[in-house]
């Protein structure tokens, strides 16, 4: 069995894909747009280390694996497939064919695998897990997020709508919710790079507080805030939220920080928040979720070990009975995750057009986890394996809520 030709054996052998191999085997439609090469045996070996996805995704961050053609695109083109279903015949050429590599190609896991120590979602390990993904380079991530620096689903207000816009839009649709105004006081947790604090600093004349666990998202905010001229209204700190001293806030806003809390802990998370609350005060928060309770909270390998160490990600039922549960009156949710969709496909486009400086400053590797990450994220929320809820809830004055009849944002 030749190599290239393992590939369409295993997958279907109508795929609109061309296969290349480093025996010089091919397979395949030829000339097709999306041209999958297995370029060393190594591709092999990670693949006999690892039979599922993260020996694929370490066959190709290493670069054993490539993918020439828009890697969208690529994803798109290959179904859903396990093992079982593959014919017993194949399969058993197959193994037989990895397990020779394994004993001839031993591999190591690439170098930019995160494996964090300590307690899992203890605060240390959290910040080792935090520090993993987003200190990585601030430059970096302005060439990827563009200038809004907001590293969360935006809400395009129509289909022509920018990245910019549509960013804009989503910090000023959370305003809005929480119905800020000037002189209130607000609690942003995993602030990022501040867009939040910044936003609403500087268009409703809030008080604002961000706490994140990377540095150096802290020491990007607290620049962008000088430089705004908003050092008197807003402040992004180096902190753990469950550090945060002060309470008695107008609002607080959790935009992408409860996939990091981990499914055991989400009840305490809100009860925590809660707490930070004055009466009548409102928390909404903004999280990538999944399609429905019957999925378990770990992410997958791949995503576990490159992307995000220790993300879970709840179901939208388990979000909305943890608030419910802890003392936020649950007053309106909405799904955003076409929204998501489109925040990525920007995203991708954005490392596409500054691939060459990319590499330079975080190199290959890195940026390869960062160009599969993405297009597969995307398609995840378009095939509704992953969605992005929006949940508002208030804490009770007594029997009132303190919000109007009917939704004004």
């Amino acid at each position: 069995m030749d190599v290239a030709g393992v590939v369409p054996r295993v997958l279907g052998e109508d795929l609109p894909v061309e296969f290349r191999a480093y025996d010089g085997s091919r397979a395949g439609r030829a000339g097709a747009d999306i041209l999958l090469e297995i370029r060393s045996p190594l591709a092999l070996s990670h693949l006999a280390a690892s039979p599922d996805e993260l020996g694929l995704a370490r066959a190709y961050v290493t670069g054993h694996l490539e993918v020439h053609g828009d890697m969208y695109t690529a994803l798109t083109r290959f179904p859903a497939i396990s093992l079982e279903a593959v014919p017993g015949r194949v399969r058993l050429e197959l193994m037989l064919k990895l397990a020779a590599h394994r004993l001839w190609w031993p591999v190591r896991p690439p170098a930019h695998e995160a494996r964090p120590h300590g307690l899992r979602h203890s605060k240390n390990r959290d910040s080792q897990a935090i520090s993993h993904h987003y200190d990585v380079s601030n430059r970096f991530y302005e060439w990827v997020l563009g200038p809004s620096m907001t590293y969360t689903c935006a809400v395009f207000p129509d289909a022509a709508s920018t990245l910019e816009q549509a960013q804009f839009a989503k910090h000023d649709l959370v305003a809005r919710k929480l119905g800020l105004s000037e002189g209130m006081r607000l609690l942003d947790v995993g602030a990022g790079w501040g867009g939040m604090v910044l936003h609403a600093a500087e268009h409703y004349g809030v008080r604002a507080l961000g706490v994140t666990l990377s540095r150096a998202q802290a020491q990007w905010a607290q620049k962008a805030i000088a430089e705004r001229g908003l050092a008197d209204l807003a402040e992004v700190r180096h902190l753990d939220y469950r550090d945060v001293a002060e309470s008695d806030f107008d609002a607080v806003s959790s935009i992408g920080l409860t996939e990091h809390i981990g499914h055991a802990q989400v009840p305490g998370y809100f009860a925590f928040l809660r707490g930070k609350l004055r009466p009548g005060g409102r928390l909404l928060n903004h999280c990538i979720t999944r399609p429905d309770g019957s999925h378990s909270a770990r992410t997958g390998k791949f995503i576990g070990r490159y992307v995000f160490p220790d993300g879970e990600l709840e179901s939208p039922a388990a979000v909305i009975s943890a608030m419910h549960d802890n003392g936020l009156e649950v007053r309106h949710e909405e799904n955003l995750r076409e929204h998501y969709a489109r925040t990525l496909a920007a995203w991708s486009a954005n490392l596409e057009a500054q691939w060459s400086d990319a590499v330079r400053e975080v190199g290959v590797e890195r940026a390869r986890i960062w160009r599969l990450y993405m297009a597969a994220s995307r398609f995840g929320f378009e095939q509704n394996n992953i969605q992005l809820h929006q949940v508002l809830g208030v804490r009770l004055d007594g029997t009132e809520a303190h919000l109007p009849l009917r939704p004004d944002w």
